[in-house]
């Protein structure tokens, strides 16, 4: 009796291959070739797939919740852990960066933890400066236009890891008359909020 050859894995033909689910392709590609045509083992596959595809998925969004960055869901559960007092008013990036600078705050106090923390808030760069005379430090935006919007939660973390007689100040960026003439249109402008062109740039906490 002659040897049957049987092809897995292989590319299916495009005209044959719609598939509601990827796993499902998959799937299929490991059947032999004589159920090219079958369309029993291909809505088979297709079903099967399908939970496969729910599983995956599940997988991927639960694997995110082990990130602060990523997490969701499972922010909740950061918040309780770090013993933080949860607010569902606020967007989940903001609640992000309460959880994250919450884990970057621990340590020996210096200029290079507060740069870590502050730089959680805002993913741009942040300089930080100490005024030894003035028993003060200086946080200052480098590249955030205006005021972070989550600035009372970066102001609340400096407080808990700042010792107490240290005065903290923080200095905004706001948008430059040559960053503007002849460098944005109307229309770039008018999607700018006032803060962004506000005056005053200090503020001592």
């Amino acid at each position: 009796m002659a040897d049957v050859e049987i092809t897995t894995n292989r590319v299916l033909d495009p005209s044959t291959a719609s598939f509601a689910s990827v796993k499902g392709a998959e799937l299929f590609s490991y059947l032999p070739a004589y159920y090219e045509r079958s369309r029993i083992m291909r809505l088979d596959m297709d079903r099967k797939g399908t939970e496969m595809d729910a599983l995956y998925d599940a997988l991927d969004e639960t694997f995110q919740q082990f990130f602060v960055r990523t997490a969701t869901w499972g922010i909740d559960l950061w918040e309780q852990e770090l013993g933080i007092v949860p607010d569902a008013t606020k967007p989940l990036e903001q609640r992000r960066a309460v959880a994250e600078s919450k884990l970057r705050g621990g340590g020996k106090f210096s200029g290079a933890q507060v740069k870590n923390v502050a730089a959680a808030y805002e993913r741009g760069s942040v300089g930080v400066t100490f005024d030894p005379a003035k028993w003060s430090f200086t946080i200052t935006f480098l590249d955030t236009i205006g005021v972070p919007p989550n600035l009372s939660d970066l102001q609340a973390m400096i407080k808990q890891i700042k010792p107490a007689h240290l005065v903290a100040n923080y200095v905004f960026r706001y948008l430059r008359i040559k960053e503007i003439h002849q460098a944005m249109t109307i229309s770039q402008l008018q999607k700018r909020k006032m803060s962004d062109f506000a005056g005053g740039n200090v503020h001592v906490e």
